[in-house]
């Protein structure tokens, strides 16, 4: 085999593995449009009843969070990668802020876990919001139209 053909192979399977890398958040972000309701959270190690019931919707690329009462809390711009997911803030008191997280989503199920506690603290790196942590986790459903 000439050093040729190695490096266009090479070539080749590293950009096909570069493209299905990149895929995944895509897909995500299509999965992601919608409605949410938050159905459990958890700040900082205690339970954050106050959230339950708060609606979390994404179109294309921008975020909106409405309490129960349907006001607008935060709204901003959505960056979701296979993993990671930053709300950046584009109005109120947390304009030009970010909240940096993790996500999974699990057909009907969203967990977010984000450092919305705590802006200071680094992107977490599992689905908890011990105390102290400086973390929020919330379970959302998909809201039913």
């Amino acid at each position: 085999m000439s050093r040729l053909t190695l490096v266009m192979g090479w070539l080749i399977i590293s950009m096909s593995l570069s493209f299905t890398a990149a895929q995944p958040a895509g897909a995500s972000q299509k999965l992601l449009q919608g409605s949410w309701t938050a159905t459990k959270a958890e700040r900082d190690g205690k339970a954050a009843d106050a959230v339950v019931g708060h609606r979390l919707s994404f179109t294309g690329k921008r975020f909106e969070i409405r309490s129960k009462d349907d006001q607008v809390l935060f709204a901003g711009t959505v960056r979701v990668g296979a993993r990671a997911i930053d709300f950046v803030h584009q109005q109120g008191n947390l304009k030009g802020k970010t909240w940096q997280g993790i996500y999974a989503l699990s057909g009907d199920s969203l967990s977010v876990c984000d450092n919305a506690a705590d802006l200071k603290k680094r992107r977490p790196t599992s689905f908890a919001a011990k105390r102290g942590s400086g973390y929020v986790l919330i379970t959302f459903e998909r809201a039913k139209t």
